[in-house]
């Protein structure tokens, strides 16, 4: 696959861990020039700084998706170090608390949304006319496997997760004669360093969720996002993929 995005500027939000830095490594190594935009200042140039001594092109930038003002710099960031913006994948999320609806916190709700669903549009607002313009680009919207299914004590995560589902078909239906691709991603439970830190019972419940028996990897979210993103994936469009171990099959 060396070489597939050679030419083609990406910008990855949420890169500097889990995730988005594995969707950075993988479009980087086929030869993207990268723009790792994280609100983890450290985090960021960190990980930008590793894709540089593997021999990529990268650059980090701080962005809060929740402000727009952020946003509309880091696509203008991109452009400006790289030329143009040909990839695009809006990943930045948060968790937020377990309770049931009729007890979450208001703030938290707003926090998640404002992250996980504004955070997408965010993004796609400023990213879209870019590559209107050009003539060209592809897009992939993080979702989550709790974009198609419920899951108790989560509903602003589920809520916003959803959301993002119908934004991206609804931007894609929008853009498709434009030459613009835009798709999203449903990861199932996915071993991050976060889920890591959760306590064991939790763990191995969530391991049993999956039909598979294991968690997820994000490098198997990072193949299926590249592979959305590149010219094999040329006649998908606005469609929402799972990479979840047969969760949803259940």
């Amino acid at each position: 696959m060396s070489g597939e995005f050679e030419g083609r500027a990406a910008l990855v939000t949420g890169a500097a861990s889990g995730i988005g830095l594995a969707i950075a490594r993988r479009l980087a190594r086929a030869g993207a020039a990268v723009v790792v935009a994280d609100y983890d200042e450290d985090g960021a140039q960190l990980a930008a700084g590793e894709l540089e001594t593997a021999g990529a092109r990268a650059e980090p930038v701080v962005v809060d998706v929740t402000d727009p003002d952020s946003v509309q710099a880091a696509v203008r960031f991109t452009t400006d170090t790289f030329g143009s913006l040909d990839l695009a994948v809006n990943n930045a999320g948060v968790g937020g608390p377990s309770l049931p609806t009729g007890e979450y916190d208001v703030a938290a709700w707003n926090r998640v949304i404002a992250t996980n669903l504004t955070g997408v549009f965010h993004g796609l607002r400023f990213e879209l006319p870019v590559m209107a313009k050009a003539g060209a680009g592809a897009i992939v919207n993080m979702s989550s496997i709790l974009g198609t299914n419920g899951f108790a004590g989560s509903p602003a995560y589920v809520a916003a997760k959803h959301g993002v589902v119908g934004l991206t078909k609804s931007a894609a239906l929008e853009y498709a004669e434009q030459g613009v691709r835009i798709n999203a991603v449903g990861p199932g439970f996915i071993d991050t360093p976060l889920l890591r830190e959760t306590d064991n019972p939790m763990r191995e419940r969530l391991i049993s969720l999956h039909p598979q028996g294991r968690l997820g990897e994000a490098k198997e979210v990072a193949e299926l996002t590249a592979f959305l993103l590149s010219d094999r994936a040329s006649f998908i469009q606005g469609s929402y993929h799972l990479v979840d171990g047969g969760y949803a099959a259940q």
